[in-house]
């Protein structure tokens, strides 16, 4: 039961009758490689995808699920062992600026409303490449989730920075991490154990605009990541993706950049499962409160 449309390269862009979720039938995808041998990475300098030392590099993605090159694929560091997290400040910083970049670039097209930067990090999310790296999706609309963050009557973002958004509940006693006019906290109500939002004091739309803060940004990102990896004392695998303004051309007053990170371990060596109660209610059950998770966290912040 579906509404469709026929896209490029064998995509189908469907919505689902009952639901109305938007989803994208991505056949190329089904074709492309898994996880490659120990001794070849194609993400590594000289290999198949960077075949020139680099610092950061983007490339556009071989088995795209969007068409007309709207899919991008970010290298984070040459080292193959690194992660987003462990990079230095200096080269944390280069990812930043090269996400800026990019959302500038493709945001100029007249065919993107839409830019959104994340990273699968670890098997346990599909990272099929270990390799430090994330990606690019260029959407020709605003897509369901960010749209709904952006309809609301204020910012939600800026509400929950001055105290007025969620009820009963300090945001300071949920704080992470605070540095030069950036944030990270856990989310009030949690999809996923130790979730968090990372977002700077001051309310600006976009990377681009954000330009002036990256040392906060920086700063607090290494130290959120940083203090998933030693919680649990083993590499936190999580989603992570920024969202901001629409590159659309319209006003969107209620853009504040941020990041979300969704961990998916609910304890060491314990992965936290959507169940079928949740994706057949739609209502999350998280089992760890938010204010502990903060507390937790806290005490791997350096």
């Amino acid at each position: 039961m579906s509404t469709r449309t026929r896209s490029a390269k064998g995509a189908d862009n469907r919505q689902d009758a009952l639901s109305h979720t938007p989803v994208i039938v991505a056949r190329g995808r089904q074709d492309r490689p898994n996880l490659p041998s120990a001794d070849f990475c194609p993400f590594c300098p000289g290999g198949l995808e960077a075949p020139e030392p680099y610092d950061v590099r983007w490339f556009k993605n071989r088995w795209p699920p969007l068409p007309d090159e709207r899919c991008e694929i970010v290298l984070f560091s040459p080292e193959h062992s690194q992660s987003l997290g462990s990079l230095s400040r200096r080269q944390l910083g280069l990812v930043v600026s090269l996400w800026a970049e990019r959302t500038e670039a493709l945001g100029t097209r007249p065919d993107v409303d839409y830019v959104l930067v994340f990273e699968n990090r670890g098997r346990d999310v599909g990272a099929t490449i270990p390799h430090p790296h994330g990606q690019i999706y260029s959407f020709g609309y605003v897509p369901p989730v960010p749209l709904a963050e952006l309809r609301g009557p204020s910012c939600a973002i800026c509400n929950e920075l001055s105290g007025k958004g969620a009820p009963g509940t300090s945001h300071s006693c949920r704080v992470v991490a605070s540095e030069k006019g950036w944030q990270a906290w856990t989310v009030w109500a949690p999809a996923y154990p130790y979730e968090l939002l990372v977002a700077p004091e001051q309310h600006v739309g976009d990377l681009g605009e954000a330009r002036p803060t990256y040392d906060g940004l920086v700063e607090v990102l290494k130290m959120a990541l940083t203090a998933l990896d030693e919680l649990f004392s083993e590499p936190m695998p999580y989603m992570l993706w920024c969202h901001q303004r629409p590159t659309d051309g319209g006003d969107w007053p209620t853009a504040h950049l941020h990041f979300h990170i969704a961990p998916t371990r609910r304890d060491k060596g314990v992965a936290r499962y959507v169940a079928s109660g949740e994706l057949g209610s739609g209502i999350m059950f998280n089992p760890v409160d938010p204010e502990d998770a903060a507390c937790r966290l806290k005490g791997h912040v350096h």
